[in-house]
């Protein structure tokens, strides 16, 4: 048989191995030169670069090793987490009034979920540094509150060593009462009366405390934090809120609208903010029959609702909490000067208002902060378009279910709802 067709074909596979190799190491030359004519200097990759540049890529991915994890601080305790609460447009209100309307999210302070926890903390703070508390010792905090100071009280009180007892109203919701209890707080509930009666919620505590002290069968002393007195209130915004809200508006704020209890919210801020910034108004939002609207407008406190025998409440005539007020106290008056001026809110607004807020942007808030909502909507039709206002949404409104929900009512599948049924037809 013949055997030269099988010799050729060895042959040429041979000559098919041998070229391979030779040609194996030609090539990489040839392609680097063909590249080099393909890629033009005006690209991005190119620009500024001669021809005779090399550009050598190298593949850095599979020996990379993972980020270093970076130290954080870890809070030391629930009281560690008030403050620092976020701010944020509510989208609603910005687009229906063409200002951007920002709220300092302060129900989302980390013990009671109110800003009392930042007046609260400084309150107890300052008591230990002047040796008035010691932790573990069996102290006992009084106050006298409508519900959110005692609350914040409470939740720190434990987390530091201390004892509460609330003294507050019994016309208050009462799931502000039921969590106390369930804060390990002695609560009474007391029958609403004037500020000069010594059963006034505030009196009370005040000399629940003395007695405590001058017990000497009971152990530690009884403290009464005195929060529309106390400078530690208005301090702790000055120091915290106000800061916060200077810092996350990059400085660039033309209002800032609170409403008034204590007075330490709108005090504090004002104190912090009027000084840094030029111009800036700060408004005051009042609800039906406080005194606080006439205060700033008139410079007296008074209101037509508190003539005598027209008072259905002892205190403030109207269903929201938190907020308003018919006396003069400290706390206010030290920043009450910066206050260029007030709106006033009535039940029905605020209620609409609070409807609003969940039906258009999910968010469920109590009585004081649709009060502030209300106010600073109506600045904003008053300022005009463009200007960027402040306001505080103050507690969740799962704290008002029993009164002020209860009246407010279900949102429901409700999608219409128009500005103009709370503020009324805009003033052309």
């Amino acid at each position: 048989m013949d055997n030269r067709p099988r010799l050729y074909l060895t042959a040429a596979f041979l000559c098919g191995v041998l070229l391979t190799l030779g040609f194996k190491d030609f090539y990489p030359d040839l392609e680097r030169r063909f590249r080099r004519r393909r890629v033009p200097t005006d690209t991005v990759a190119g620009a500024g670069l001669a021809t005779k540049d090399q550009i050598d890529l190298e593949d850095h991915t599979r020996s990379q090793k993972p980020d270093k994890a970076h130290h954080v601080e870890v809070p030391e305790g629930i009281e560690a987490c008030v403050g620092n609460t976020p701010l944020f447009r509510i989208k609603s209100l910005s687009e229906e009034t063409g200002c951007e309307i920002l709220a300092k999210a302060e129900f989302l302070n980390g013990a009671g979920g109110s800003p009392k926890d930042r007046v609260a903390l400084n309150m107890i703070k300052t008591a230990e540094e002047q040796g008035l508390l010691t932790p573990h010792s069996g102290d006992t905090i009084y106050e006298g509150t409508v519900g959110s100071t005692g609350i914040s009280l409470a939740t720190i009180c434990r987390a530091k060593g201390y004892l509460a007892h609330i003294c507050m109203p019994s016309d208050q919701a009462t799931e502000k009462s039921d969590l106390l209890l369930k804060l390990g707080a002695v609560v009474d509930r007391v029958a609403p009366a004037p500020i000069i009666d010594p059963m006034h919620f505030v009196n009370r505590a005040r000399s629940l405390a003395a007695d405590h002290t001058a017990d000497p069968k009971r152990p530690g002393r009884g403290y009464f934090a005195d929060q529309f007195e106390n400078q530690a209130n208005w301090q702790s915004h000055y120091e915290g809120t106000g800061p916060e809200i200077f810092t996350q508006c990059g400085g660039k704020l033309d209002a800032f609208v609170a409403g008034a209890g204590t007075g330490g919210t709108i005090a504090g801020v004002a104190r912090f903010l009027k000084p840094k910034l030029s111009g800036p108004r700060v408004v005051l939002a009042d609800p039906q029959g406080s005194g606080l609207f006439n205060r700033i407008k008139n410079g007296v406190m008074f209101h037509t609702l508190e003539r005598e025998g027209t008072r259905r409440r002892s205190q403030v005539d109207t269903i929201v909490e938190g907020i308003g007020i018919n006396r003069v106290t400290a706390n206010f008056e030290a920043g009450r000067e910066l206050i260029d001026g007030a709106i006033k809110v009535s039940d029905e607004e605020a209620m609409a208002m609070a409807r609003w807020l969940a039906e258009k942007d999910g968010i469920f808030v109590g009585s004081s902060s649709a009060v502030n909502c209300v106010a600073a909507a109506r600045l904003a039709r008053q300022l005009g378009p463009g200007n960027r206002i402040v306001t505080i949404l103050c507690d969740s409104g799962t704290r008002h279910l029993s009164k002020f929900w209860a009246q407010a009512g279900n949102v429901g599948g409700r999608t219409e709802s128009q500005l103009d049924e709370i503020l009324g037809p805009r003033q052309e």
